[in-house]
C-alpha cells in the first residue's frame, strides 16, 4: 500500500535546476522527506500498536470482549497517532502553504504571505523546552495585527536534526514556491 505522506515527491530531489518542477501545481505536496527521528517515532509507536493490537486478541479470546474492545481502540488511537506523526510538516501547493502540527493544521494563502526566509535565531532542540542556535524557515504574514512570526521548520526539529543539506534544500524550495506565487 503507498503511502504518499511518508515520501517527498522525487521531482524536488531531482530537479535541482527547476524550483517548481510539476505540472500539478494544486496537489498539497511537502518538498522534502520525514527525518530519521519523526520515522524512528513512528515505528516504536506503532510497534507498541502491535503489541496492543494482540493483547487485545488474547483478552478477546478469554471472553471478555468489552475489554477487548477499549484495547482495540486504544490501539487504533496509536496508529492514528504515528499515521499523524508522519503527516506533520510544512507541505505547499498552488493554494498556499500549510503548516500540519499534531493537532492543528493552519493554512496561508499566497496572498496573505509576504515572504518566506531563513533566519539565525534560538530555535528548539526536538520540539522540547529547552533552545539551542540554529536556523529556522519563518513566514511573515500581510495580516494587520499579526505579530506572531510563526516558524515553519528549523535545522533542529524532528525532520532536519544532524541534516543541514536537507534543511537548506527544503527551505530553498519553499522559499521558491513563495516567490513564484506572489509575483502572480
Amino acid at each position: 500500500m503507498p503511502l504518499p505522506f511518508l515520501t517527498a515527491d522525487r521531482a524536488f530531489e531531482a530537479a535541482d535546476d527547476v524550483a517548481l518542477p510539476f505540472d500539478d501545481r494544486d496537489r498539497w505536496r511537502r518538498p522534502y522527506r520525514p527525518g530519521p527521528w519523526r520515522v524512528g517515532a513512528a515505528a516504536i509507536e506503532l510497534l507498541l500498536a502491535s503489541y496492543v493490537l494482540f493483547a487485545a486478541v488474547v483478552i478477546a479470546l478469554t471472553g471478555t470482549l468489552g475489554g477487548a474492545g477499549a484495547v482495540f481502540g486504544f490501539a487504533l488511537l496509536i496508529i492514528a497517532a504515528a499515521l499523524r506523526l508522519l503527516r506533520m510538516g510544512v507541505w505547499v501547493s498552488a493554494r498556499g502553504l500549510r503548516q500540519v502540527g499534531f493537532l492543528t493544521t493552519r493554512t496561508y494563502g499566497w496572498d496573505r504571505i509576504v515572504a518566506v526566509r531563513t533566519v539565525q535565531q534560538p530555535v528548539r532542540w526536538l520540539g522540547m523546552p529547552r533552545t539551542v542556535q540554529g536556523q529556522a524557515l519563518v513566514l511573515e504574514r500581510r495580516e494587520r495585527g499579526a505579530s506572531e512570526v510563526p516558524v515553519l521548520m528549523t535545522t533542529h526539529n524532528s525532520d532536519f536534526l544532524g541534516r543541514f543539506e536537507a534543511f537548506d534544500r527544503a527551505a530553498d524550495t519553499l522559499e521558491a514556491w513563495a516567490a513564484e506565487y506572489r509575483r502572480s
